[in-house]
């Protein structure tokens, strides 16, 4: 649910070129993703409950911030999930031009929704077994790229390690935030997990490893082929395997993109949609929302719900769609944090088969980094159209919340 392989890095590499994109993605890991799944090993083994990081606010903080952090992540989910059909798009338009040209795209995006949707409501052990078949796939023409390169090192290669891109680096540095996002999305579906107290702490060090090398690598591979970093946008993996193994290679490339907007968008649907499930059973949503299959036990309702507002958000464009995505999340991810640390003063007794090391400190510690790109992003990203209408969303949680309760009440 984080990676999807190198698809969407080509951003990355125009806005800070080959050497900086290098460094950033070795710099990511250490002081973004290896905090967050240190976090989220903790409270998901502590708290295996379904809605995940919902249920976790809600037990350190109460129902107002619990709804808060819901919130932020439904908002920050319609924009991530935007991205994929969006990536899946551009890629197809790569091997059937019409696909990238007029309404098309919206069209292909939606239909591709749909067949997640039907796949969800299939059940998560579907989703599961599809996704890792998907990810041998679209990762395989890069292992094919690797090999080609490492074996016929070039004279440009030794220029392009110091060439630099021609885009902003805030665009890349969101780029390169979302490309390590969603450590926590797995915790949503922790109740459909078996021995959860065991497999997210194991799984969340081994993924995080992975998903390094499964960024680091073909960048490497990129700037050893010379090209120029400044041309680089979302789909020039494609023109790479051509340079390196020619067309078949590259049509190799086209169907792995593909696979990652397909793959991507029917992991996250899994888990996304358990949070409207959360919300309606604890009587923020309609109730209507917690209905399940009979067959599968899929909360078919929210699936379907969830993919048509996805739909609205197509053709906003990839980069306005990662900046929503990152600076909504980044505000999510920061309650999960104090979560952790309100949990380990009030309940230090709470059975935790993994703890964060360093006590109460390495809680904080660990909370620290992350916290501190977040609001670098935030500080950066002020004055854009980005930051305003995230600032618009985040304003109108309270909102929401304060209506909901009048309600009820």
């Amino acid at each position: 649910m984080v990676a999807g392989g190198p698809y969407g890095l080509e951003e990355l590499i125009s806005g800070a070129g080959y050497r900086r994109a290098i460094i950033v993605l070795i710099v990511t890991p250490v002081v973004w993703s290896l905090p967050v799944a240190l976090m989220v090993g903790e409270l998901a083994a502590a708290l295996p409950e379904e809605g995940g990081y919902y249920a976790w606010v809600r037990r350190a903080m109460g129902p107002s911030w619990a709804f808060q952090e819901a919130w932020l992540s439904l908002a920050a989910s319609i924009f991530d999930m935007a991205l994929y059909p969006t990536i899946f798009t551009l890629y197809l338009a790569r091997l059937w031009p019409t696909a990238g040209e007029g309404m098309a795209p919206i069209a292909v995006g939606a239909a591709m929704m749909g067949v997640c949707a039907a796949s969800n409501i299939a059940g998560s052990r579907y989703v599961g077994e599809a996704s890792a078949a998907m990810t041998l796939i679209l990762l395989a023409p890069f292992a094919i790229m690797a090999a080609l390169a490492f074996a016929r090192p070039t004279q440009p290669a030794i220029v392009a390690w110091s060439g630099e891109g021609s885009g902003g680096m805030l665009g890349a540095a969101f780029v390169a935030l979302w490309n390590q996002m969603g450590w926590d999305n797995a915790s949503t579906i922790a109740g459909e997990v078996e021995r959860p107290q065991r497999v997210y702490p194991l799984t969340m060090g081994i993924a995080v490893a992975l998903v390094t090398l499964t960024y680091l690598v073909p960048v490497m591979v990129a700037a050893r082929t010379g090209t120029d970093p400044s041309v680089w946008q979302t789909g020039a993996w494609v023109e790479l395997g051509r340079i390196l193994g020619g067309h078949w290679l590259g049509w190799a490339v086209v169907a792995g993109g593909m696979v990652c907007g397909l793959g991507m968008f029917d992991a996250l649907l899994m888990s996304y949609s358990r949070l409207p499930v959360a919300l309606a059973q604890d009587g923020y949503l309609p109730r209507a929302l917690a209905r399940r299959h009979a067959r599968s036990g899929a909360p078919w309702v929210a699936i379907v719900v969830c993919c048509l507002v996805y739909a609205s958000c197509l053709g906003l464009g990839f980069q306005r769609l990662v900046a929503l995505d990152v600076l909504l999340y980044g505000l999510s991810l920061i309650l999960e944090f104090i979560a952790l640390i309100l949990l380990r003063i009030r309940e230090p007794t709470l059975p935790r088969p993994f703890r964060v090391p360093g006590g109460l400190a390495g809680a904080v510690a660990v909370a620290a980094m992350p916290t501190a790109l977040i609001a670098i992003a935030l500080v950066r990203a002020a004055g854009t159209p980005a930051f305003a209408i995230g600032a618009a969303l985040v304003a109108l949680g309270p909102a929401l919340y304060v209506l909901r309760r009048t309600r009820r009440s």
